[in-house]
């Protein structure tokens, strides 16, 4: 049997009736789309703890970010990719600090204790600040969130291919075989 992903163009599976265009945030997280030049904000590789699930429509609740585990609090946030900060401040009662990497995305980390102010230029493995308690209760976590323009996109489309795969028939009929042998 032979496995394959979509051609370009079909990144996401169409969403249930009223979804709100989790086709369109799909495929706008597309890895394709953006070189696949990100990279993940904590060190080492960190374990998922809350995946993005995004409301049917803006004014719903949801996750419109990814919960990643942290090994402590205090460890290193480190940009995911190059851009300047256009935000660090406090967002209700968390420290937020946001980078434009341009072409309408926008990542947002929290809580982060940072020293960088508006308009930093910020390379890729950059360091941001350090992750602080309280996001997911005990467990030390960093929420990340990245939109392109208004609607916010799945993070993790950055890192890693989402799209599902397609089982392919053999090649060889009745062979059970995917190719040539």
């Amino acid at each position: 049997m032979v496995c394959a992903a979509p051609a370009s163009g079909a990144a996401g599976a169409p969403g249930p009736p009223g979804a709100g265009g989790r086709e369109t945030q799909a495929r706008l997280a597309s890895p394709a789309r953006d070189g696949g030049r990100w990279g993940w904000p904590l060190s080492p590789r960190p374990r998922v703890l809350r995946a993005f699930d995004p409301p049917a429509r803006p004014w719903l609740s949801g996750h419109r970010g990814v919960d990643l585990a942290a090994a402590s609090a205090g460890v290193p946030v480190t940009a995911p990719a190059a851009g300047t900060v256009s935000f660090a401040g406090v967002v209700v009662d968390r420290p937020v600090i946001t980078i434009d990497h341009g072409n309408g995305l926008r990542s947002s980390f929290e809580p982060v204790a940072s020293t960088l102010r508006t308009g930093a230029a910020v390379a890729r493995g950059a360091v941001l600040g350090r992750v602080l308690p309280g996001h997911c209760g005990r467990a030390p976590c960093l929420h990340w969130g990245v939109r392109r323009g208004r609607d916010y996109v799945n993070p993790l489309g950055f890192l890693i291919d989402l799209r599902p795969s397609v089982l392919l028939p053999p090649l060889r009929p009745g062979s059970g075989r995917g190719g040539p042998g």
